[in-house]
């Protein structure tokens, strides 16, 4: 069995990366690892299952140029939630910008939110499927 387990998310700044993923988006610390080269190991993840985001700081003007943009413009991450209504509520009280309203379509729920540097990512509940129904 294979998985993708992390994704390297370039940041300006771990503490504030941090601070919105956790704060914001209610993700866990999973790991905060000085290295000896100044840069930090910093891990974050959702609190159920799924790939985890390596904050990785930008170390140069290209990749500071990159930095919020790493898809083009294009929705490049996926947040699923089991509440979409709660989670939507919790994240915009949070400070959370979302540049649509919520949504309902036929795979689920759904709205287009931008993280702290302008990456988007759509907040999602899928709509349960046939398997998901018969457990």
């Amino acid at each position: 069995m294979s998985r993708i387990a992390l994704v390297a998310l370039l940041v300006d700044d771990y503490d504030e990366a941090v601070r919105f993923y956790t704060d914001a988006l209610g993700f866990r610390l999973a790991e905060d690892t000085p290295r000896p080269d100044g840069s930090r190991w910093v891990v974050v993840e959702p609190t159920g299952p799924g790939t985890a985001l390596l904050l990785a700081r930008a170390k140069d003007a290209d990749q500071r140029a990159r930095v919020g943009d790493q898809t083009g413009g294009r929705v490049g991450f996926f947040l699923h939630t089991d509440d979409f209504a709660r989670d939507h509520a919790r994240m915009t009280a949070a400070g959370v910008t979302f540049l649509e309203e919520p949504r309902h379509e036929p795979y689920g729920s759904v709205a287009v939110f931008q993280d702290l540097y302008g990456n988007r990512w759509d907040l999602l509940q899928p709509r349960p499927t046939t398997e998901d129904t018969t457990a």
